[in-house]
């Protein structure tokens, strides 16, 4: 961490939009209403391009800025690639990807852009991600060609005991914690994304670490209109909201409503936490006042409405004393092509995307591509999507098993090789028929080790971006609060999370066998979390050039998302816009197969019997469901235009996303 006396930038962009948001601007104009978003008042930051190929700036309330408040839609049709020379930020935010890409545009690495970016996402996004939440992420460090894994994962607290979320206590009081284990004290992890960007930037940050806040601040400070998914997120969680005093104040209206789309929002605690972020360092929010709040509010017994609430057990000492982990990635080939680099445990999600691929690379793919590609990726082959599901059943049928918090659960063999070598892989793709689904598959036989649990559930409290610099340096990051509006806990301006409550609420399985991924005191808490990195094979079989960066929300389901956009792109041909959009599809380890209701490239008339698609997995065996996927996938690839390498980008049109860089115009 860099940090020195000059006062926090902030890009002009922002900066100037939002001071004149509270005092109008240059022309006298009147600072906007409670329902207007503030204008823009300098076009010198990074440039937003629609699909007519026009140029806008976030934040300038003109038409097309992509940060205008619209009722989440389910899926925008019609986006096409953005294209850079040098630098480009993807993030599920419009003001985060101008943060970033300001800070890119400066001279900033892909380092100094993620503390600008997460510190955004954390205000604009806060169903999702913040100060109180977790996360992982992959760097790639452009000049010194070394690959590393970040890992700043929530830990159970010192007194967490292995029924720490089961009872209220092991001995005295047998019940359940109140009003849920979720909405109760005992959910809420010891935060670990100020220690995440803190320990990233120090590493690899260019910048003066105070300088990289100034965009959240202003917004901050001076207020941004609240989005589609915001919204609804404030909508569907206002009854658990209202329990807490400082969520209900901020989310809701006096009269107990929730605030509505394009409502601005003004959050001087976050600006105020950020502040103190930005000159003590993360220490700021693990020490001190704001760490005092923090564990008291974890100790809360008595909601705003009168409920009753089981407080958690953290205290000053378990945040003073976390720290994020540097850990070695899991880095498999891929068709001898392509080295795919994913994260390791406490995450599952680079164990599973590796394994399901390295199923599947005994399958030709490339005979199964998408029919009438579109700008939306196309429509899947039944026999595409069977294979890919199948494989993904086998996968998860491992993870489920053998993967937990390696630091006290050990994989089988002490490595990740064990579930991941090329013959073991061949063993498992010889299991899939093409006739007919599996349904449940059966984990490997990979030794006594502790039994595993059923697969996480779909949560929508994460978020995912991607960036790369100008000298080469790539991030994928996944940040989550895990259920939306975590644990409903607010403090300072950000909410906590409910971390916790992806450990396995019992210790044991029916046969009274440990669960690998228990609660235990100082454990990291299973993630399906899959920030990935794709490089080339070298000629002398090391990792070449870079190729891809991308990942996504989704919960349990971030496997199957990211799985679907790396073949979408490496084995289809998909660019990075249609491997984001294409279909979501995916399995976890049970006999539905979920193909995305919300594609328009589902025929969902008459219950689905009229796609082909929906039809030919049925006849399969699969158990189809066309919920609506909320996939995040934000991607950034590498290629080849004309006679320029540049960088190609795109955002997954479930969400709001934005992708911004130095404009190439093929």
């Amino acid at each position: 961490m860099k940090i020195n006396t000059i006062r926090p930038y902030a890009s002009v962009l922002l900066a100037a939009a939002l001071m004149s948001a509270c005092s109008g601007d240059s022309n006298n104009n009147p600072p906007p209403t409670s329902s207007t978003p503030p204008p823009a008042t300098d076009a010198s930051a990074c440039l937003a391009v629609d699909n007519n190929g026009s140029t806008v700036v976030v934040g300038s309330n003109q038409p097309g800025d992509p940060s205008l408040p619209e009722a989440a839609s389910g899926y925008r049709t019609g986006l096409k690639p953005r294209y850079a020379k040098t630098y480009m930020v993807a993030t599920s935010n419009a003001y985060a990807s101008a943060a970033g890409c300001a800070v890119l545009k400066r001279g900033g690495t892909a380092a100094d852009a993620a503390v600008a970016v997460q510190a955004v996402l954390g205000l604009t996004v806060p169903e999702a991600t913040g100060l109180g939440s977790g996360g992982v992420l992959l760097y790639y460090d452009g000049r010194s060609k070394t690959l590393q894994a970040y890992d700043g994962r929530e830990t159970a607290p010192a007194a967490a005991t292995e029924n720490y979320l089961r009872y209220v206590d092991d001995t005295t009081d047998q019940t359940t914690p109140l009003p849920n284990a979720r909405a109760s004290g005992r959910s809420i992890g010891t935060i670990g994304v100020p220690r995440l960007i803190e320990a990233l930037q120090h590493d690899h940050g260019k910048l003066a670490w105070n300088g990289l806040f100034g965009d959240a601040i202003s917004l901050a400070t001076n207020g941004f209109p609240i989005g589609g998914r915001l919204a609804a997120a404030i909508a569907s969680n206002a009854p658990n909201l209202k329990r807490d005093p400082e969520a209900a104040a901020y989310f809701l209206n006096a009269d107990g409503s929730p605030k509505a789309l394009g409502t601005v929002l003004k959050n001087p605690a976050y600006a105020d936490a950020l502040t103190q972020m930005s000159q003590s360092g993360a220490n700021a929010l693990y020490t001190g006042t704001i760490a005092q709040d923090i564990v008291a509010k974890i100790a809360t017994t008595t909601g705003a409405d009168g409920s009753t609430l089981t407080p958690g057990k953290t205290t000053l000492a378990d945040l003073a004393g976390y720290q994020a982990k540097v850990r070695e990635p899991v880095c498999t080939t891929y068709r001898a092509t392509y080295w795919i680099c994913g994260m390791p445990p406490p995450s599952s999600g680079g164990i599973a995307v590796a394994s399901a691929l390295g199923i599947l690379e005994n399958f030709d793919l490339k005979s199964l591509p998408p029919t009438a590609i579109d700008l939306e990726g196309g429509k899947p082959t039944v026999n595409g999507v069977h294979l890919i599901t199948e494989a993904e059943r086998l996968a998860y049928a491992d993870r489920d098993k053998y993967v937990a918090d390696t630091d006290f659960v050990p994989l089988p063999g002490g490595t990740w090789d064990t579930m991941l070598n090329k013959p073991y892989l061949k063993s498992r793709a010889d299991l899939i028929s093409m006739s007919k689904s599996m349904g449940t598959a059966q984990p490997g036989d990979l030794g006594a080790v502790p039994v595993g649990i059923a697969a996480n559930q779909i949560e929508h409290g994460t978020n995912q971006f991607t960036i790369v610099d100008g000298d080469g340096s790539v991030l994928t990051a996944t940040t989550t609060v895990e259920s939306s509006m975590g644990s409903f806990h607010m403090t300072h301006g950000f909410l906590l999370n409910n971390q916790l409550t992806d450990f396995s609420a019992s210790p044991t399985d029916s046969a009274g066998n440990l669960i690998a991924n228990r609660v235990q005191p100082g454990k990291r808490p299973r993630s399906s979390m899959a920030p990935t990195l794709v490089f080339k094979v070298a000629a002398d079989g090391s990792k070449g050039d870079f190729v891809m960066a991308t990942g996504s929300p989704g919960g349990g389901t971030i496997p199957q998302y990211v799985v679907k956009t790396l073949v979408g792109a490496l084995d289809w041909g998909l660019d990075a816009q249609q491997s984001a959009g294409l279909m979501d599809f995916g399995a976890s380890n049970s006999p539905t197969t979920t193909i995305g209701g919300e594609h328009p490239d589902l025929d969902l008339t008459n219950n689905g019997v009229n796609d082909p698609l929906i039809a030919g997995l049925t006849a399969l065996g699969h158990k189809v469901s066309t919920a609506s996927q909320a996939s995040g996938i934000n991607t950034v690839m590498r290629v080849t235009q004309g006679q320029s390498v540049v960088l190609q980008g795109g955002t997954d049109p479930r969400r709001e996303g934005v992708v911004l860089g130095d404009t190439f115009t093929p």
